[in-house]
This record gives structure tokens, C-alpha cells and sequence, in this order.
């Protein structure tokens, strides 16, 4: 049900989005008609009043010339040659009496009354609408220099015949791109939408079957749904490597847990059966010494999982490095001494960082401490610093037992132990804590080592700039 739900839901998104793609291509379509017949009726009408204004003036001139015979003659020659067959002529002495009068058969629904009216005399131009046909009758007066009115005009049929066949032809046009923009919105929607498609199917996919390696098609275009689909995949990715991370986390801890659970429950049963008072308090102490290192295991993973997912909480500010190596060293110099391992530190007094002090502290001791742990007796460590593009770069160098190539891009992973490394005690989380707060103080770590001849780590920290 959920499955037919989400493909309504997107035949409906689609469907929408079509919609509106059509119902803005065929609005934009009418409004560019609209605008196409309203120009188009006023450059006919233009046309129109230039003609009459034409030939109103050819006649205002004929009369300077020749007066009134002259005029009406070259009005006969005009209706003679035919140029007076949609027009009206109309000529009217001073004394308003009608001396030529012309019009077309069958206009005989225009009302001509208001052409003696003087307002029209005046204006030089009057409308005259034929109730019928919804035709005008547009009349373009001139008065000549002895109060001679020359009247001419032209009907708006032919105008408004041409107009209507444009309408009709434009409504089939209309109809056309309506029909146009309702397919093409159709198919450009459907094309447009294929990697939310794509998105979808790889969703439903990852919902059914609970793995994350299905991935959403990519096309390698420039199209934002495209670039949301590489996103995606690269969340999946992301979620993928964490959920086999998780799982390969929960198989070391299970495995790393099972030794000091199984010692502290033996330790447990040999101290409620022992009869010695002393024996009792010695498997009490190994006990409590297995709980700890338990508790010490649970810390660290969450300590690591904090700084992964940007939780911990760092107290920032400028920490002299030279500073946190010589209380990280401290603490191990006991040990090293113990093995005569020699250490060396050459950090310049005016190197700042910007971190959290007791956290750094803590990289720098499970560092040093990891050196100490597999550099055997007479070697010695080496601890430097330099600065360089904004970072300073503080080096962990070893004569120890070094790392098998194989193992190196593994080093920083949760609980990960080579094999030779599972008989040194420890809890296989120290490197991993290291990386996990470097990289939560906007640094980055790294590591090289040849098997046999030492390891060297680097950190890399955001430096203090001084203060001006």
C-alpha cells in the first residue's frame, strides 16, 4: 500500500507540474495573441485615418488651386477611376447646401446627421456607429479657407472582417498550442522528473530490503535533481560505511569484551569460594582492575563516537604545544626509563595551537604512549613541531617495530589490532580517539612507517595567530 501511495503522490506531483507548465505556456500564448490583435487593429485603424487625411488634404489643395469646379472635378475623376468605392464624399458649400454627395450601396444605416453638426465641423473627425452590424462609419473633416467643408470617410467592415478572421484563425492557433503545451508539458515533466523517479526507486529499495548499497542513477549532467542524486549516493555511501562500521565495532568489542569479562567472572567465583581472606582480596583487586579496563574500553568508544558527530565539547583557546608535550611526556617517562628509551622533544616555546588543552594533551599521550608501547629497549622517540600554511605539524618519530604496509590505512580504525599486535595489551582504541579529536579541532593526522625500522605520526592543528 505504501509503495502504490508514494507512485500516487508522484503521478499527482507530475501531473501538477505539467499543468502548470501548460496553463503558463497557453497564458503566455494568449497574452502575446492579445497583444498581437490589439497592435494589429490599431496600425489597420491608422492606416485608415492616414488615407482619408490623404486624400483630404489632396483635396483642401486642389481647391486653393482651382476652387470649387476644380474640386468637384477632380472628386468626379476619383469616383471615376474608382478610388471613392468604399468611401464617403461630401462636400457642402458656405451656405450648407450638399453640392456633391457619394457613399457605397447599402450604407444606409449610418445616420449622416451628425456630420452638420459644428462640434464635428470643428474636431476634424467624427465616428458613426451602425447599430446592425456593429460597423463604424469614421469621417475626417476639413473646413477650407471660404467655409467649404469637404467630408470624407471610410467604413470599419473591411477592417473588422479582417480582424475576425484573425480572431477565428487565432482561436485554431490557441487551440493548437494548447494541445502542444499540455504533451509537451507532459513529456518534459516526465523527463524532468526522471531522477526523482530514480530517487524514489532507490528509497523504496533501500526501505524493502534494509541495505544501503543501492545508489540513484546519475547522468553526469548539470541539472540540480542530478547533482541531488550524487549527493544522495554519496549520503548512502556515507551511512554504508558507517553501518559496516558499526557492525565491525560491535564484532572487536564483543570479541575485545568477552577475555576481561570471562577473567572478572573467574575472578569473581574464586573469591566467593576461597577461604583465604587474602586470596579473597586479591581476586577482588584483579576484578576491579578488569572493570576498569572495561569501563576505560566503553569511554573511549563514546569519546570517539562524541568527536565523530561533532558533540564533544572543546574548551578553545590558544595552548602552548611545547607546553601539553612536556605533561604528556611526564607521564610516560617512568615507563620509558624502565625499557631506557630515550625521549626527545624539540618543540619551539613559541608554537601556539587553537584546541582544548586537556584533549590535546590526551592525542599526545596515547601517541606517545603507542611509541613507548612497541619501540623496544635502548631505542628512543622523537617528538617535533614546525609550522607552515595556517597549521603546525607536530611529529611522534619511533625506532620501534613498525607497521606492515598492509596495515597502515587501517591503524586509525575503531578496536583494529594486527595480529601480532593482539598479545600487547592494550585496548585498540587509542589511535582511533587520536584522529577522531585532531579532526574535531579542524586538523588532520597521518602516519608512515617501514616495518622493522620505527613509525612516524604527524598531527596537523590550526595555529594560534598572535595578536597585533
Amino acid at each position: 500500500m505504501s509503495s502504490n501511495w508514494n507512485r500516487s503522490i508522484g503521478r499527482a506531483f507530475a501531473l501538477r507540474l505539467g499543468l502548470w507548465y501548460a496553463g503558463l505556456f497557453i497564458a503566455s500564448a494568449i497574452a502575446l495573441s492579445g497583444a498581437t490583435y490589439v497592435l494589429l487593429a490599431r496600425a489597420l485603424a491608422a492606416q485608415d485615418h492616414d488615407a482619408l487625411a490623404s486624400m483630404l488634404s489632396r483635396y483642401a489643395l486642389e481647391y486653393q488651386r482651382e476652387g470649387l469646379i476644380g474640386l468637384q472635378n477632380v472628386i468626379t475623376a476619383d469616383a471615376g477611376q474608382g478610388r471613392h468605392e468604399r468611401l464617403l464624399v461630401r462636400v457642402v458649400n458656405r451656405r450648407t447646401d450638399v453640392v456633391y454627395f457619394a457613399a457605397p450601396p447599402g450604407w444606409g444605416g449610418f445616420d449622416l446627421s451628425p456630420l452638420d453638426q459644428p462640434a464635428v465641423r470643428s474636431s476634424g473627425w467624427a465616428t458613426i456607429a451602425s447599430p446592425p452590424d456593429d460597423a463604424v462609419l469614421e469621417v475626417g473633416t476639413v473646413t477650407l479657407s471660404d467655409g467649404v467643408i469637404v467630408q470624407v470617410g471610410r467604413s470599419s467592415h473591411v477592417r473588422d472582417e479582417l480582424l475576425a478572421n484573425f480572431r477565428a484563425r487565432g482561436l485554431q492557433v490557441l487551440a493548437l498550442i494548447a494541445l502542444a503545451a499540455v504533451v509537451g508539458g507532459f513529456l518534459l515533466t516526465r523527463a524532468g522528473l526522471a531522477p526523482l523517479r530514480g530517487l524514489e526507486t532507490t528509497v523504496r529499495s533501500i526501505l524493502q530490503t534494509g541495505q544501503f548499497d543501492a545508489r540513484v542513477p546519475i547522468r553526469h549532467s548539470r541539472d540540480p535533481l542530478d547533482d541531488l542524486g550524487a549527493r544522495v549516493n554519496e549520503m548512502l555511501g556515507r551511512i554504508q560505511s558507517l553501518v559496516l562500521g558499526m557492525r565491525a565495532a560491535l564484532d572487536n568489542v564483543a570479541h575485545d569484551l568477552r577475555t576481561p569479562l570471562t577473567r572478572f567472572r573467574n575472578v569473581a567465583e574464586t573469591a566467593l569460594v576461597a577461604g583465604d581472606a587474602d586470596a579473597a582480596r586479591n581476586a577482588l583487586a584483579h576484578a576491579l582492575e578488569e572493570a576498569d579496563r572495561v569501563s576505560a574500553t566503553l569511554t573511549a568508544l563514546m569519546d570517539i563516537s562524541e568527536a565523530e558527530t561533532g558533540m564533544m565539547a572543546l574548551k578553545r583557546e590558544s595552548v602552548d604545544l611545547a607546553g601539553v608535550v612536556d605533561e604528556a611526556l611526564s607521564l610516560y617517562a617512568d615507563e620509558a626509563d624502565d625499557k631506557a628509551i630515550a625521549l626527545r622533544s624539540n618543540v619551539p616555546g613559541d608554537l601556539h595551537v587553537i584546541g582544548d588543552r586537556t584533549r590535546l594533551r590526551q592525542v599526545l599521550a596515547n601517541l606517545i604512549e603507542n611509541a613507548v608501547k612497541y619501540t623496544g629497549r635502548d631505542g628512543h622517540i622523537d617528538i617535533e613541531a614546525s609550522a607552515m600554511d595556517g597549521f603546525v605539524t607536530l611529529t611522534v618519530r619511533d625506532t620501534g617495530v613498525g607497521i606492515d604496509p598492509i596495515h597502515i590505512p587501517h591503524v586509525w580504525d575503531r578496536l583494529y589490532r594486527a595480529d601480532s599486535s593482539r598479545t600487547t595489551r592494550g585496548l585498540g582504541l587509542g589511535l582511533s580517539l587520536v584522529k577522531a579529536v585532531v579532526e574535531a579541532h579542524g586538523g588532520h593526522v597521518g602516519v608512515s612507517s617501514v616495518a622493522g625500522q620505527g613509525s612516524t605520526f604527524s598531527v596537523s592543528l590550526p595555529i594560534a595567530r598572535s595578536r597585533g
